[in-house]
């Protein structure tokens, strides 16, 4: 066993040694856990937080949305798949575009999606921070985020075997929740306890309800709901795995994060009896409300609070962990400041993982209550990063490898760039604005560093 392991760790080395790199981050990542980590990231309680907006949106039918969210991230994720076995490095969409198309263009996909990934955990951190002052009315939200970030960075700095370990006991509590609530919604279904609540299949598909334009309002929120399973990507310079392990994992994760989505959201519209809607100041907390109506105010406090938890701790130390990949591989390739591809003892991206704690704490307190603005803003860098992704898997295997695997290397990244391209043109006027600025600001720095180049 001992003697695989150290075949398959020389031959991880050699692969990274043969794009230029040394092996400076530590290989004890399975692809098993790959999948772990990203169903931590895409958390499969994700529908709790936004099911009442979403069945608002979809008229009843949330498992269609995330359905229709599957077929449209598919092609993406196939995608990080093909160009993750070609190119097995930390940086996601910087190493893929950079390698598969020019440096250049790599720079500008890098640049992009580090947006999404330098946001996500403000996001996450605002979102939890306010959470727990609804639960704590008299604590201040600085506190609470302070805590959620400190404890991320302490189990990110201790290395990836630590945030193995904690992956697996925060995805054990949330299946464990998963579970729990299957059986209660089950239990009041098949016994009717509530009135108008009983089995059908009206939530997955209600002929009379799909139009066009609520299709292309699913899409929408169905295609960001799945946000996180590309940053499996970032950890390829830590998997032991052979034969593609980033790229099975992502196609394994999002296809098991929706099957649970699908389960969870088909019960609790079950629960919500037929209703038509939910009232604004209710859409927020719809799902938790239909805990408390299924069992007792006790359960929906539960179930909020490990929301929470999955949410300030698991899916904000993926994030951090995947932005922090980014960070290295980035400055690794002389395209942010050096001291980011700084690593410890412990071979983590030391220097990265507390930039990126600096930063969102610093964000934190500028972005209380804007929730949506981050949002927006997170979604720009994210599709932008798939379009160009899109692209390089058309350009390296068909155009310069001459591929004639048309299905994989032509239809589906085409398919997946009108997609994305349909979602990001949609967007609303905040995410371009804020977007646009941000690639802004990226051809400075680009042009900064091919100055550097040409002075060095």
């Amino acid at each position: 066993m001992n003697v695989l392991k150290t075949r398959t760790g020389a031959n991880a080395r050699d692969t990274l040694e043969s794009f230029g790199y040394q092996q400076e981050l530590h290989r004890s990542v399975a692809t098993v856990d790959l999948v772990v980590y990203g169903l931590v990231f895409m958390v499969p309680i994700a529908p709790w937080a936004i099911f009442g907006t979403v069945y608002n949106s979809a008229s009843g039918m949330v498992p269609l949305v995330y359905v229709i969210g599957l077929m449209a991230m598919v092609f993406t994720a196939l995608a990080y798949a093909q160009m993750a076995k070609s190119f097995p490095l930390a940086g996601s969409v910087f190493s893929y575009v950079g390698r598969g198309i020019s440096p250049a263009a790599g720079f500008f996909a890098g640049w992009a999606i580090l947006l999404d990934y330098l946001l996500i955990p403000t996001l996450l951190y605002v979102f939890a921070a306010e959470s727990m002052v609804g639960l704590f009315p008299s604590t201040p939200r600085s506190m609470w985020a302070m805590l959620f970030v400190v404890v991320n960075t302490v189990i990110n700095l201790l290395g990836v075997n630590s945030l193995k370990q904690a992956n697996r006991v925060f995805l054990a509590v949330e299946l464990l929740f998963v579970v729990i609530f299957v059986v209660i919604a089950v239990r009041v279904i098949t016994g009717r306890r509530l009135p108008h609540v009983g089995w059908s299949t009206a939530p997955i598909w209600n002929s009379g309800a799909v139009s066009a334009p609520l299709m292309a309002t699913a899409l929408s929120i169905a295609v960001l709901s799945f946000l996180g399973f590309d940053g499996i990507s970032t950890l390829s310079e830590e998997s032991t795995g052979k034969k593609n392990p980033a790229g099975r994992a992502m196609v394994g994760a999002l296809f098991l994060v929706t099957f649970l989505f699908v389960i969870q959201t088909w019960l609790a519209c079950l629960l919500a009896g037929g209703r038509k809607s939910f009232p604004d100041d209710v859409a927020g907390n719809a799902f938790f409300e239909l805990v408390r109506e299924a069992t007792n105010t006790g359960w929906m406090n539960a179930f909020f609070v490990v929301n929470v938890i999955a949410i300030g701790f698991a899916n904000a130390m993926a994030a951090q962990a995947a932005t922090s990949r980014l960070l290295f591989s980035m400055s690794r390739h002389r395209q942010l400041p050096r001291y980011l591809s700084k690593v410890s003892s412990r071979q983590v991206p030391m220097a990265a993982t507390l930039t990126v704690s600096a930063v969102s704490l610093v964000l934190v307190l500028f972005f209380v209550g804007q929730i949506e603005l981050i949002t927006s803003m997170v979604n720009f860098g994210a599709l932008f990063g798939f379009c160009l992704l899109h692209v390089s898997v058309i350009w390296f295997y068909v155009v310069r490898k001459k591929s004639r695997n048309y299905l994989l290397h032509l239809v589906v990244p085409a398919l997946g760039f009108v997609i994305i391209a349909y979602v990001l043109f949609n967007a609303g006027s905040l995410a371009k604005i804020g977007g646009l600025v941000w690639l802004g600001v990226g051809v400075v720095v680009f042009l900064v560093n091919k100055a550097r180049e040409v002075n060095a």
